[in-house]
Parts: structure tokens; C-alpha cells; sequence
């Protein structure tokens, strides 16, 4: 019974340790890549996929046929005929189609990695808000904790006679609506958290809270960043893919006019004696292949414009996002500076109860200053989910 004791207590130890860790992001985002049915389904759909595009180039089935005559006079007079074909498109169509499916899988390889990356951006961003939620429960914890004592202060002070009624009404209608604040962002908390869970199959993360936003400095070189950005982009290889698979598949089609080709053996008892041979045959394409060349081509110009515009997409949001990051790096550089030159909160209390400010004087300073610490939070975070969409390809 010791025994059992002991171990029961130190798995709870260990499972209470468990609960209670911190971990980064990146970690949070492998458990989601090696739980998520959307990703697994997905990759599943890809094989499929793949395996639907090397089956275009197998070979026809073979045919077997045996056809037994008799004499309309004679009924044992008997002819037996067994012939075994197998008909194959001109050799070179397969080497061709062989290289069309290998850049179709090559794009269908990119479309999986931007499925992924999309569901993993998902993941992140909401991280992101549970970091920046989390800074912001603190932040409350903390507001909550100052309107809790000076409501108790003031209250005594009612009591004695030294504060009014009206000083008392406004410090606990503040208190109440911190506290609803805090309630409410914990329970924004709550359900980001569970929005993470889903995205991990409902599989508990086993994590109470999050680490540190990760370093994204700015890069000042935007051109080197365009080019790097475009070059990993994964919807663009999946369309440099299929254009290459299209224009491929023009040479498919041109070939598509070259004749069939049928090999096969022959036995046949006609005369008696049975003989055997082999049978040889053509099949030439003059209307099954009619105007696939220039179906062909409209479909690889049609990709090559998707193309074009994808880039040109791609190129245009990376420009706003680069603007964006610019715009909200600024701003938290002003918040930064203006917090180091700010007035403390705890000399501002007391300024209050020494009786230099009075209440409202002292609310709103303390609101100004909490709204502007709430305000960087809320552009870190913002800042943090712009970074994340920049460098998407890297998760």
C-alpha cells in the first residue's frame, strides 16, 4: 500500500508538472502537424492524387479470345481459334507522360506544403492572441488588485468620516469594471485555448501558458526580402510546376498523333494441323486526337496567366504587409519611449490617499495609462501576426 502510495504520488507530481508547463510556440505548432486530421486527410487526398496520375500512363489491359466454329453439315467438323493481344500507345508517349506526371507531382508536393503552411499560420495566430491575452490578464490582475485596495481604503475612510460618498461610488463603480474586463478576457482566453485544442484534434496540449514572443526584426532591405519571400512561396511552385506539367503536356498531345501499336499471338486449328503466329497491329489516331494540341496550349497559357497573377498578388501583400510592419514598429517605438518617461502608478496612489489629487484626477491618469499600456500590446501582437504572414514558408 506504501508503494502504491508513493508512485500515485509522484505521477500526480509529474502529470500536475506536465500541466503546468511553459512552452514556445514551435512546440505548440509540431503537436498540431502530428495531430491535425485536416492535415493528415489532406495528405491522403495528395497521395491519392499522385497515384490517380500515374495510372494515366499504365499500359491497356491485354485481350484474350477464343472463337470455335463447326460445319452447318457437319458437327464434328470443328475450327478453334485462340488469339492474345496487348495494344500499347507508340513508346516514346510514355516516356513524356512520364515527366508530365513527375512535375505534377512536384505541384501537387507544393499545394500540400501551402495547405500545411496555412493551417500552422492558423495555429500561430492564435498563439499569438493567447500570448498577447495572457500579458493583458496581467495587466488587468494587476489594475484590479490597485482598485481592490483602494476601494478598502476609501471604504474605511467612509467610515471615519475623512471621504465622501460620491469619492467611494466612483472608486468601486472603476473596481467593477475592471473586474468585468478581466472576466471577460479571461474568458476570450479560455476559448482561444480551446480553439488550439481543436486544432490539435481535441488532444490536450498539456500546456497552462505560453513563452515570449519570438525575435521578427524588421528586415530594412525590402528588395532582398521580396526576393526571398516570392522564391519560397509555395502556391508558386505548385503553379512553376504545373506550367511546366502544361507545356509538357503539348508534347503529349502532339505526340498523340502517332499510330497504336498491337502485338499479340495466334493460334488457329483451321486446316487440322494447329498453327501459331503472331498477330501485328496499327491503330491511327485520325479523330480521337483532333484539336488536343490546341487544347493543350490554351490550358498552358491559361496557367501561365494564373501564374503571372499569382506573382504579381503575392508581390502587391507582401508590399502592404512590409508597410504595415513599418507603421506598427513605429508606433511601438513611441509607446516604448513614452512608458520610460511615464509617471509611476505607485506615486500617483500616493498622490491620492496623501490628498495632492483628487479622485478623478487620479483615474484618469491611471486609465490613460493602462489603455496606452493595453494599446502595445495589442500593436505587438498585431506586429507579430504581420510577421508571421511574411514568413509563412518557414513554418
Amino acid at each position: 500500500m506504501k508503494r502504491i502510495l508513493i508512485f500515485s504520488i509522484i505521477t500526480f507530481f509529474l502529470y500536475a508538472g506536465m500541466r503546468a508547463q511553459s512552452v514556445d510556440i514551435d512546440e505548440v505548432l509540431r503537436r498540431i502537424e502530428a495531430n491535425n486530421k485536416e492535415l493528415q486527410a489532406n495528405a491522403q487526398l495528395i497521395t491519392s492524387q499522385k497515384l490517380e496520375n500515374k495510372s494515366e500512363n499504365n499500359l491497356p489491359d491485354p485481350t484474350l479470345s477464343y472463337s470455335h466454329l463447326w460445319g452447318a453439315k457437319d458437327k464434328d467438323e470443328t475450327i478453334g481459334e485462340l488469339v492474345v493481344s496487348q495494344s500499347f500507345d507508340f513508346p516514346t508517349l510514355y516516356a513524356t507522360r512520364g515527366q508530365v506526371n513527375r512535375l505534377k507531382t512536384g505541384a501537387l508536393d507544393a499545394q500540400s506544403t501551402a495547405f500545411r503552411q496555412q493551417l500552422l499560420l492558423q495555429a500561430k495566430e492564435i498563439c499569438l492572441d493567447i500570448l498577447m491575452l495572457q500579458q493583458q490578464q496581467r495587466l488587468l490582475d494587476e489594475r484590479l488588485k490597485q482598485a481592490e485596495e483602494l476601494s478598502a481604503y476609501y471604504k474605511k475612510r467612509l467610515e471615519t468620516g475623512d471621504a465622501n460618498v460620491l469619492e467611494t461610488n466612483k472608486i468601486n463603480l472603476e473596481l467593477l469594471n475592471v473586474r468585468t474586463e478581466a472576466r471577460t478576457n479571461r474568458t476570450t482566453l479560455e476559448n482561444k485555448w480551446q480553439e488550439l485544442t481543436a486544432l490539435n484534434s481535441n488532444q490536450p496540449l498539456q500546456i497552462s501558458s505560453l513563452g515570449e514572443y519570438p525575435l521578427h526584426p524588421l528586415p530594412a532591405d525590402y528588395e532582398q526580402l521580396r526576393e526571398e519571400v516570392i522564391a519560397s512561396d509555395a502556391a508558386l511552385w505548385s503553379l512553376n510546376n504545373e506550367s511546366a506539367a502544361a507545356r509538357k503536356q503539348i508534347s503529349v498531345s502532339k505526340q498523340g498523333w502517332l499510330p497504336k501499336l498491337e502485338l499479340g499471338y495466334r493460334r488457329n486449328t483451321e486446316s487440322g494441323t494447329p498453327f501459331n503466329g503472331v498477330v501485328v497491329g496499327f491503330s491511327f489516331p485520325i479523330f480521337e486526337n483532333r484539336n488536343k494540341v490546341k487544347i493543350a496550349k490554351a490550358q498552358s497559357m491559361n496557367i501561365d496567366f494564373q501564374k503571372e497573377n499569382a506573382t504579381l498578388q503575392a508581390e502587391s501583400s507582401l508590399a502592404q504587409l512590409y508597410r504595415e510592419a513599418q507603421s506598427l514598429q513605429a508606433s511601438m517605438q513611441e509607446y516604448q519611449e513614452a512608458f520610460s518617461s511615464q509617471q509611476d502608478l505607485a506615486l500617483l496612489k500616493q498622490a491620492l490617499t496623501g490628498g495632492q489629487i483628487s479622485v478623478i484626477e487620479f483615474f484618469v491618469e491611471v486609465s490613460v495609462i493602462y489603455q496606452s499600456k493595453q494599446n502595445l500590446l495589442q500593436l505587438e501582437n498585431q506586429y507579430q501576426k504581420v510577421m508571421a504572414q511574411i514568413y509563412k514558408s518557414k513554418l
